[in-house]
């Protein structure tokens, strides 16, 4: 794997959150001022490439993989397309583990999940169900995340408490590796009920 691969590994699963040159060099152990010079590397290739849809943004040292802004259009349709009542499993589950363990930051979610939760939570986000929340007191100040009231409004609930109990004999802390699905099962059984008593209604 290559120096360049590594960086930009980095800035993918950073995510909207972004990674200063200080986190890249710890998770690396590269010389900040190579750093620079691959960060230059990167964000050249993209400039120059006419197919290429990404750019690297740098704000006060914290640097980012986005669209381009000729793609703004296509970026908008997508994410204000209508909610479908079935929501896909990956926003089933961000939004179980959002819901159960608010507020969340992103990198609590991927490590849950095992993957990048990026643009499943950003997608979330702009269709109302799940909104930022302040920042965690830790290094990197990273977004925490909730539940909305809209979220509370789709799935039929008047607050968060009357989200279905979770197994006791199972905690994140005792079955980190089983949370996500478990999180996603209960969710699934609330998503159910919701539905047929839409359906009761509707007759």
């Amino acid at each position: 794997m290559t120096n360049i691969e590594q960086i930009e590994g980095l800035l993918f699963i950073a995510g909207d959150e972004g990674i200063s040159v200080a986190e890249m060099s710890h998770a690396t152990g590269f010389m900040r001022a190579a750093i620079n010079t691959i960060l230059d590397q990167i964000a050249k290739r993209h400039e120059e490439s006419v197919d290429d849809p990404l750019c690297l943004l740098d704000n006060d040292g914290i640097y980012r993989l986005a669209t381009k802004k000729e793609l703004a259009g296509v970026i908008k349709r997508y994410f204000e397309a209508p909610l479908a009542t079935n929501l896909s499993q990956a926003s089933l589950e961000v939004l179980a583990i959002t819901a159960y363990r608010q507020p969340v930051t992103r990198i609590d979610i991927d490590e849950i999940r095992g993957v990048s939760s990026t643009a499943t939570l950003q997608k979330l986000v702009l269709r109302n169900l799940v909104e930022a929340h302040g920042r965690k007191d830790e290094p990197g100040r990273p977004i925490l995340y909730r539940t909305t009231n809209y979220f509370l409004d789709y799935f039929g609930l008047n607050d968060i408490s009357q989200l279905p109990p979770l197994p006791q004999a199972e905690t994140l802390d005792e079955a980190q590796a089983e949370t996500g699905d478990l999180f996603l099962a209960a969710f699934q059984d609330q998503l159910a009920g919701t539905t047929e008593d839409k359906e009761k209604h509707e007759d």
